[in-house]
Order: C-alpha cells, then structure tokens, then sequence
C-alpha cells in the first residue's frame, strides 16, 4: 500500500525542450525573407541564416521546417506561443529584446549605419537628422532611434511593415525619404547594386547578433547551439559560410560599381549570346563576370604580359583551345569558357561548391600549380586545403620569400589572385540581380500586353 501511494503521488516526467524536438525529428525554425537570411534562389532555398539552421537541424539529426515571414512583428509572436523553436533571422541582440527572449551565443557582430544619396547633404550627428525618416517596425533600428529620442527630442521617422531594407533605401534614392537605417552587413551586400548610397554616420556601433528562444524554455536547446557553434567555429564552417555570402563584399568601390552596371546595361547585350552559347555548365552571368573582370568586355584588350581579347588567353591557351584569333569576341569567349570548365574538373573532387568554383577562378588568374602550392602552405600551417577561406590567407604568401622558396612553383602574385576571385563574385552577384531586374520588368510589360489583349 506504501509502495502504491509513493507511486500515485511521482510526478510526470516532463521531457526537456531538446529532447521534445529529438523525439519528435523536426526542428522548427523562424525567419523572415531577406537578402542575409532566407530566400529562393536558383536551385532551391538559399541564405545565412538558412544554412546555419540546416546545419544545425543535421548537427541535432533531426528535419528542418523553416517559416519564413515577412516582418518582424509577426514572426516574434510565434516564439512567444510556441509555434517555433528558435527565431534565426540575423537578430541583433538588444537590451530591449534581451527583456523578452533568450539568446544562443553571437556569431556574428553588426554596426548601424544612416545611409543618404550621394550629393546630397551629409548627416554626420543626430543632430542633423533632421529631414523625413523610416524604418522597419519591430527593428533594432527602431528601438535605436527611440533611445535617442530622450536625448534628440527633434527626432521624427516612421516604421513600416510593408517595406523591407532595400526598399527603403530606393526610396532613399528616389528622394522619397532623406534617411534611412540599415545594418552593416546588409549595406555591404545592397551597395553592390545601389552605389549611390552613402554612409552618413554610425548610430549604433557593434551589436551581436543571435539566435532567439523563447524565455519560458529550460537550458538544453541553448546548450545545444552553444555546442554547435562552438564547433562551426573551431571547424571552420562558419567563417566558409560568412565567406560565401558577405567575404567579398567588404571593401566597396563606388567609382567601379557605377561603371560596372553601366556597362552591363549598354555592353554586355553585344556578347550575352555568346556567354550563353559556351558557358555550358558554367552559369553564363559567372562567365560574363569573368571576362569583365578581365577586359571590361573589349574585344581588342591587351596586357603588359601579352594576354589578349575577352578572356586575355595567353598563346598557349588560345592554341590549346583552338582559338585561332584571340581578338575574335566569340572565339575569345568560346576558349575562355571551355579552359574554364577544364580548370573547374582538375580541382579535386572532393572540394565542394562554391569554393571548387573559386579554386578555378583562382587558377585562371595564377595558374594550377601556384594555387597548389598555395593549398600546400595552408596544410603546412594547419589550415583546411580543400577551403577556400583557409586558402585565400596563405595566397599572399607567395609573394614573400620565405614562403615562396619552400614551394615547387616559386614566386607569384597571390594577393592579386584574391582580389580577382572577390571582384568576380561582385560583379557575378550584381548580373545576377540586374537579370532579374530585367525578367521582372518583361513579365509586367507581358502581363500589361495581355491586359490590353485582354
């Protein structure tokens, strides 16, 4: 009888929030759409965010599910009711936003800028923040401003749930809005296609950013994410996905960026075919960056070296590939794309993508053996040979000679082979969004055709 009442009087055992997700196999994830968190792309869901979470569901072995939404005050609440595990949308870590969640550990860190259109007049304090302003509702931005308030009492702006990030910044340059406030990260990737945007000043310096989880939970799910980005860090995952997305948009050249999307609209049309016709396997716009990065697209262009045409193919190559003119833009083209493709399969197989794509680049620029030694001195120095970001450091190497005399090639310009690959994956991401820009205005000028058919 003891026995029988010690018994009706046990507790339940309530399973931990970690262990509720093992048993169930799912990890539900929130986020919202945005160019740094989740997005579709070409070959299925893309982003930062999206990829961090996916690692971490295969960390935990568990499925996926990702809800995506399109502001932050709708996705918030469904932490908040149990709809979702975590929040993973690039959220910066707030006092205000401290006072309502919890948050995993930092993996990245993020400043806020006031961006303005170039020529016009400068804020360079809160002082001169004087003139119309918007700003997402439910922001970090926001509470920023609202923190200023109480010592910039002439501060007035708007929030919005229906514009996102780069929408508020082409108001910006439309002259709908004088100011706007945009993280760093972000602004990195948007002046790649927006260059008359400038910074006026910082109006928040450095912020962490972090997963959220609702405070109501118990410690296992954070342990886990500690645990997991505890290792992405030590492994090198995470600086090869913060690499794959924001490392070769850190430094900004306004002067290029404006003549790049200028050429694109009036040159690129001539040759496009042509991209299209012999790049094969290779995305056209990748190739089309290449030769850019190249010639700026002019058939008749030479080198100091002695590399001519579209591509710059030396002699040899040119006679490898057949090429027997290489100032002919099509035959140019045509060698250029298939010793590309050649580059791309002697890269070992075990590299992944993209960083087999940005070995190649790399090896079209210094050659296969320099790259080489390059992965051999990123080996010697404890480094992964096999990515891309560990490699891209030890590059510079060859040119100093301590490094260079160990290796089989010797001396080369590796620090130029850097600069190449990242000046290649700006003007690639910037065709890709001009070729949507264009397929979006030939979808509405087709349905406004249909209309008046209609």
């Amino acid at each position: 009888m003891a026995l029988c009442l010690i018994s009706a009087c046990e507790q339940p055992k309530h399973s931990s929030t970690l262990e509720r997700i093992l048993d169930n196999g799912v990890l539900k994830v929130g986020t919202n759409y945005g160019l740094t968190t989740y997005y579709h792309g070409a070959t299925g869901p893309e982003g930062f965010e999206y990829e961090l979470a996916e690692g971490f569901a295969d960390y935990l072995g568990v499925r996926l599910e990702i809800f995506p939404y399109y502001t932050l005050n709708e996705l918030f609440p469904q932490l908040s009711s149990h709809h979702l595990d975590l929040i993973a949308a690039g959220i910066s870590v707030t006092q205000e936003r401290e006072s309502k969640f919890r948050f995993g550990p930092a993996y990245q860190s993020v400043s806020q800028k006031i961006v303005f259109k170039q020529g016009n007049v400068r804020p360079r304090s809160a002082v001169d923040l004087t003139e119309k302003m918007m700003v997402i509702a439910g922001s970090s931005h926001a509470e920023t401003l609202r923190n200023f308030k109480e010592f910039h009492q002439h501060l007035e702006w708007q929030e919005t749930d229906e514009k996102d990030a780069e929408e508020l910044m082409e108001m910006v340059l439309n002259d709908e809005l004088a100011y706007t406030i945009v993280d760093s990260n972000i602004l990195a990737l948007l002046r790649r296609r927006h260059p008359d945007l400038s910074i006026g000043f910082t109006i928040n310096a450095e912020q962490g950013v972090a997963w959220a989880l609702d405070q109501t939970q118990d410690d296992s799910l954070l342990a886990a994410l500690i645990e997991y980005f505890g290792l992405i860090q030590k492994d090198g995952r995470l600086a090869a996905l913060e690499d794959k997305y924001f490392g070769h948009v850190r430094q900004f050249n306004y002067v290029d960026t404006r003549e790049f999307i200028r050429s694109a609209r009036t040159k690129l049309d001539e040759y496009r075919p042509w991209f299209e016709q012999y790049a094969e396997d290779i995305d056209w716009r990748l190739l089309a960056a290449m030769s850019y990065q190249e010639s700026h697209w002019d058939p008749k262009a030479k080198s100091p070296t002695g590399v001519r045409g579209m591509m710059m193919l030396t002699l040899a190559t040119a006679k490898e590939m057949g090429v027997k003119s290489r100032l002919d833009p099509e035959q140019s083209i045509r060698g250029g794309s298939q010793y590309f493709e050649k580059l791309v399969k002697r890269i070992p197989a075990r590299i992944q993508e993209p960083d087999r794509i940005w070995f190649a680049l790399a090896a079209y620029n210094i050659g296969l053996g320099h790259l080489e030694d390059a992965r051999v001195l990123t080996e010697k120095q404890g480094g992964n040979p096999d990515m891309w970001i560990d490699v891209k450091q030890r590059l510079p190497q060859l040119r100093q000679k301590k490094y260079y005399k160990t290796t089989r090639y010797g001396y080369a310009r590796g620090d130029e082979a850097v600069t190449y690959v990242d000046n290649i994956r700006r003007y690639y991401d910037t065709l890709v969004w001009l070729d949507g820009q264009d397929a979006d205005t030939l979808d509405e000028a087709e349905d406004a055709a249909q209309t008046v058919a209609d």
